[in-house]
């Protein structure tokens, strides 16, 4: 009986050793029983690292072209790019004291933070008008980390571009040009150049989304980008695959106004309209609101795709281009003029065009008060509608 109590003891240690031992060596791969009785000490966990990478540079010569394009451009356009940090000090309220009267409380300083473009060698800054409006002071930083203070040479509201003068130096800036954004087309590649976040030097790429957002007289025209835009943004460049200013970035779209992130759609103010409110500011002689010519309104909204008219009608020939009227702003030249929705723009003073855009140029070219006639087709009929120009009021 004792003999069969020590067999049952020694099987019970065996097994409970064994068991022991399997969850000790689960993760020592090969190593068994037998080179533990040998004395062998265990391997460690085994990790073998590839050495090459899954593609060779011959097999995406165009990619790995295409990352030296991008990355030579960013280093191109960096040094261009600068942050504006603003101040504006808030006055505190004033109360009255049973004991000391009138007391002013203390007064408060409130940051901001922008982006800008260097667009001379002397150091002229481009950027937006809401990035320096009614602030106290302007620091512009390079991107070499270097911090110089800036005045504030004028400023076009409505536009949202201001011109702002580095002072106190004397180096030649590295500036960029600006394109011909008459030029720009949907899906031209475009990289945007900013401090979002205060995070500086920062470079994003992606396409021309759309332009001429606003297909109308009485608004402003932008470029739609899907590159990432975010707060702090404004007032960088969106440039080219040429390092030139195709535009400058003044929004993001925010569907959902609880969201301050980018969503897919930036918008940035056409480089033409840019070139045009800096002139206009260096022509004068003191900072303040760039006096620009106005342009021409009539109060249209057209469908962005043309209409074809047929020949047939009124003896025509041949068929014309029309531009449809989806809507009349009230109390407009055009509702002065008796235009209305549903109506066809075929002529402007006997003049045809390609496209309703290129109406919609026309119109704004024209100086206000100038008598024109537009060659309209409403049901079914040709007609020809006298109007007189007027001042476009402010953009929203």
């Amino acid at each position: 009986m004792e003999t069969l109590r020590r067999i049952v003891f020694a099987i019970t240690v065996f097994l409970v050793a064994s068991l022991v031992f399997s969850i000790w060596r689960r993760d020592q791969e090969g190593y068994g029983l037998l080179n533990f009785l040998r004395g062998e000490a265990p391997q460690g966990e085994k990790f073998t690292a590839p050495h090459a990478p899954k593609l060779d540079l011959k097999d995406v010569k165009i990619l790995s072209a295409m990352n030296d394009e991008f990355s030579r451009l960013s280093a191109a356009v960096l040094p261009s790019v600068v942050s504006v940090t603003t101040k504006t000090v808030r006055r505190g309220q004033t109360a009255w004291h049973p004991f000391f009267g009138v007391v002013s409380g203390r007064a408060q300083i409130i940051p901001g933070l922008g982006s800008g473009a260097i667009i001379s060698k002397e150091g002229h800054v481009v950027t937006n008008y809401h990035v320096i409006a009614d602030v106290s002071e302007v620091i512009v930083t390079t991107n070499d980390n270097k911090q110089y203070p800036a005045r504030v040479l004028g400023a076009h509201r409505e536009r949202d571009i201001a011109l702002l003068k580095i002072e106190g130096a004397g180096k030649d800036f590295p500036a960029l040009s600006f394109a011909n954004s008459d030029d720009a087309r949907v899906g031209q590649i475009v990289f945007a150049v900013g401090n979002p976040f205060g995070l500086s030097g920062t470079v994003t790429q992606g396409i021309i989304s759309a332009r001429d957002r606003h297909l109308s007289d009485s608004q402003l025209d932008y470029l739609q980008t899907d590159t990432v835009i975010n707060p702090g943004n404004s007032g960088g460049p969106l440039v080219n695959i040429l390092g030139q200013i195709i535009g400058i970035n003044v929004a993001i779209y925010r569907g959902d106004e609880n969201v301050r992130a980018w969503q897919g759609v930036g918008l940035a103010v056409p480089a033409n309209d840019v070139k045009t409110v800096v002139e206009a500011i260096r022509k004068q002689s003191k900072g303040g609101q760039a006096t620009i010519a106005r342009k021409g309104y009539l109060g249209l909204e057209l469908n962005s795709e043309s209409v074809v008219i047929d020949g047939s009608m009124g003896g025509l020939g041949t068929p014309i281009i029309g531009a449809y009227i989806t809507d009349v702003d009230p109390q407009s030249p055009a509702a002065m003029a008796g235009l209305t929705e549903g109506d066809v723009v075929t002529a402007i003073n006997g003049r045809n065009f390609k496209t309703p855009s290129e109406l919609l140029q026309i119109i704004l070219s024209l100086a206000p008060s100038t008598p024109i006639k537009l060659t309209i087709v409403r049901n079914g009929q040709l007609a020809e509608v006298s109007a007189v120009i007027g001042e476009r009021p402010d953009a929203q």
